[in-house]
């Protein structure tokens, strides 16, 4: 292609200063844009570079926090900066994995939204060339009370559910949050697991010059115009105007390009595959060039659409759904076409790549945008704003929370019980799961509603646990301490279900970084993740940054997802979190604390988010991991579950009631801990515990007691239809049903009432 001087296109709007503040950049940003190009750029050059400096797009407030965390081991055969990270799990097969929000979407359309979500995170592991085998989603709402929360959290997961299920890829684990600090901005973070053979694993890197660019699957349209750049501001009560900003998808096309890019990686007919997603035909194309280190040139009037007299403006930044860019081998653009014609897709060239180190996009024979080298990818600014903790947190961290008085229904430990398995974010989330498919391609052993999913590696004896886990609230109160938990609990989790953590995917989801109180939060809640990974041995292969999570009513909770990836190296070491039968002695590994702060206890009992969360102990993390592992694997484990929100007795009874269909009654002993307040022995979220249920008490206790981690024998399970416990003196007794009814009837209960889209009255 021949290129001539960058012009203006005929019709385009004049460069104001108030054209470049509505395109989000700042004046230092324009003038380092001018300064780039030589001159004043395009209209066409305004939008991509809003695009991709974007922070969606370019992690301008993120980029420094993320190059501290850790990222490689023996088994990552890619990390951070691919479509998805990729880990080795033995026999020549490798997982390919990673998380990534759609807040904003799913904030103003929340079926398209989360759906789109889906979609996207689908297409970013079969790029790597890995088939798709789990879905997972972290969920975060306001309070159920409100209508229009009702209404988003209604259409979220029929989103979620209808493109999975259509796709044929079984929904598997996740985590749902109802809290006031999301009520103006809901969190919609969707995780993605495929399985690939080491030697199959393909990278978006363009390379071969004369190769040609080809875009694959749907036409382009107009829809999802902006949505990074959308994505990179406040919410604001004009939201429902961003409508045209979220994207449409298609599973059933989805489904068609699964197949037909998996089919492409295989043929050998070419070097390099990459999502349009965020940015659309504009981040897919620098960054594979960018990772090339070579210069591509595309012409926009070849790229099929679907609507007529598309400028190229509308058509780079276009986030339709269901589209791949391809770099083929020269001379292969017939066999490439073949397999899309077979799949009834389309597959057209519209580039190739260059020598020449430039990034260009022709409209016919006319230049409309051209930029040096890869400077739209490396050349973007990044940002360390000033940093500092708000006092009004510390002073909530610092309040003594034992001072808080028990109301009269606390008298009644039972109430207490019964209320907090009532609360949504303890309570069953059936409601939504059973809108999934979790039980599709016939590879899921352990489904939604356990500590962890396990899918098996097929044509193996192994598999891998997934789970996602954040705690907010932690996070609020002590950024840090409370990332160190999330990474803490999650590995505790795919441990429990018998798998030894591997690696995370992390989704960051914070306010506006240019306050300084989010930045503390940001750098601190990297810091802390960093920390827990490099002595858990999980390194971060990936995952998404979304900032400006804000309304007008405030920012949400930092909430610094954590997806983690466990093994289990037997099917047999596969292990639920309820209590599987009557006989069985209970056993607590860690211990009990006076801790309260953070708790779901204070907040749903007293309406209080205060006090320091619970303290986390790494290496005694590290020790209980070892230790419940070589319980399992030895055979001396029939259940084992994590205490976490709500406490020990929450998760006791989770065990007891968890398997409505199969309750257990359970009798607890926890006199040895009557030192301690009974709320915070009772509902404290004390870390480092695990409630097991074992034939082998004493053999589990050895165990323990070799790793280094404190255990003793709590109970026993019964066939009785209660949960009796003792504790501080007195013995009282809660029948199995009445928990079973608070803990599973919560969600369905509020989601009979009526639902809206409409702000509540």
């Amino acid at each position: 292609m021949t290129a001539t001087a960058v012009q203006p296109r005929p019709g385009d709007p004049a460069i104001t200063p108030a054209l470049v503040a509505e395109h989000g950049l700042t004046p230092d940003e324009y003038d380092r844009l001018v300064a780039m190009l030589g001159r004043t750029p395009t209209f066409t050059e305004l939008g991509v570079v809003s695009a991709m400096w974007s922070e969606h797009c370019s992690y301008k407030h993120s980029r420094p926090q993320l190059r501290t965390l850790p990222t490689e081991a023996p088994w990552v055969l890619q990390g951070p900066g691919e479509n998805a990270g990729v880990i080795a799990v033995g026999d020549g097969l490798a997982v390919a994995f990673k998380i990534e929000s759609h807040n904003h979407p799913s904030a103003v359309e929340p079926y398209q939204g989360a759906a789109t979500g889906v979609g996207g995170i689908l297409r970013d592991v079969f790029t790597m060339g890995a088939r798709p085998i789990a879905l997972l989603n972290s969920l975060r709402f306001g309070s159920l009370d409100s209508p229009r929360n009702r209404w988003l959290f209604a259409n979220v997961v029929k989103g979620i559910g209808d493109y999975g299920n259509c796709v044929g890829v079984p929904t598997v684990g996740g985590e749902i949050v109802f809290d006031p600090a999301y009520d103006g901005n809901p969190l919609v973070n969707a995780m993605c697991v495929g399985l690939l053979r080491e030697d199959e694993l393909i990278r978006a890197v363009a390379q071969g010059v004369g190769n040609p660019i080809i875009a694959v699957g749907a036409r382009t349209g107009r829809d999802g115009i902006h949505g990074a750049s959308f994505a990179s501001e406040d919410l604001s009560d004009e939201n429902e105007a961003k409508r045209p900003r979220v994207q449409v998808g298609d599973p059933f096309t989805e489904k068609l390009l699964l197949e037909a890019s998996l089919e492409l990686i295989r043929s050998g007919h070419i070097v390099a595959i990459q999502d349009m997603g965020a940015a659309g035909l504009t981040s897919s194309s620098a960054e594979m060039a960018s990772r090339g280190d070579v210069g591509v040139v595309i012409d926009t009037t070849k790229v099929p659409v679907r609507e007529p007299g598309m400028t190229p403006y509308e058509t780079l930044l276009s986030e339709s759904q269901e589209r791949m860019l391809v770099v083929a081998k020269r001379g292969h653009e017939s066999d490439v076409r073949a397999i899309l014609e077979k799949w009834d897709l389309l597959a057209e060239v519209i580039g190739e790549v260059i020598a020449e180190p430039v990034y260009r996009v022709m409209e016919g024979d006319r230049v409309v945008a051209e930029f040096p080298g890869t400077a739209l990818v490396t050349n973007c600014p990044t940002y360390t704003p000033p940093a500092a903790e708000s006092p009004a947190i510390a002073a909530l961290r610092q309040r003594d929370v034992h001072a808080v008085p028990e109301r009269p229904e606390e008298a009644d430990p039972a109430w207490t019980l019964r209320t907090l398995l009532a609360t949504p974010t303890i309570a069953s989330k059936a409601w939504a799961y059973r809108q999934y498919d979790s039980t599709v391609r016939a590879s899921t052993m352990v489904g939604p509603g356990s500590d962890a999913a396990v899918v098996r590696l097929p044509g193996t004896t192994r598999a891998i646990a997934l789970c996602v886990d954040c705690n907010g609230r932690y996070v609020y109160l002590e950024p840090r301490t409370g990332a160190q938990i999330a990474v803490a609990e999650a590995a505790r989790n795919v441990a429990c279900s018998g798998a030894v953590p591997k690696a995370i995917t992390n989704n960051l989801n914070f306010g506006n970084p240019k306050k300084p109180e989010t930045f503390h939060q940001l750098v601190e809640a990297v810091r802390g993740m960093g920390e827990a990974c490099r002595v858990l041995e999980t390194p971060v292969t990936g995952g998404n940054v979304s900032l400006y999570n804000e309304s007008p009513a405030g920012a949400v909770y930092p909430t610094p997802t954590v997806g983690m990836v466990g093994l289990v190296d037997d099917l047999a070491h596969v292990t639920r979190s309820t209590f599987p039968a009557a006989g069985h002695t209970i056993v607590l590994l860690g211990d009990c604390t006076d801790e309260l702060g953070g708790s779901e206890y204070l907040n749903t009992i007293h309406g209080l988010v205060a006090g320091a969360p619970p303290r986390v102990d790494l290496a005694g993390e590290k020790r209980l991991i070892g230790a419940l592992h070589a319980a399992i694997t030895a055979g001396r484990v029939a259940s084992a579950h994590d205490v976490s929100d709500g406490g020990l007795l929450v998760a006791v009874a989770e065990c007891c009631i968890g398997d409505r269909e199969r309750p257990v009654g359970a009798e607890l002993e926890l006199g040895a801990f009557d030192a301690l307040p009974a709320r915070a022995v009772r509902f404290g979220e004390a870390q480092g515990r695990v409630v097991v249920a074992t034939a082998q008490p004493d053999a589990v206790l050895e165990t323990a007691r070799a790793h280094g981690v404190p255990a003793r024998v709590i109970g026993r399970t019964t066939s009785d239809d209660a949960l009796v416990i003792s504790d501080h003196g007195r013995t009282w007794r809660v029948g199995l049903a009445a928990l079973a009814d608070a803990f599973h009837d919560a969600i369905p209960t509020r989601m009979t009432r009526p639902a809206t889209a409409g702000a509540e009255a």
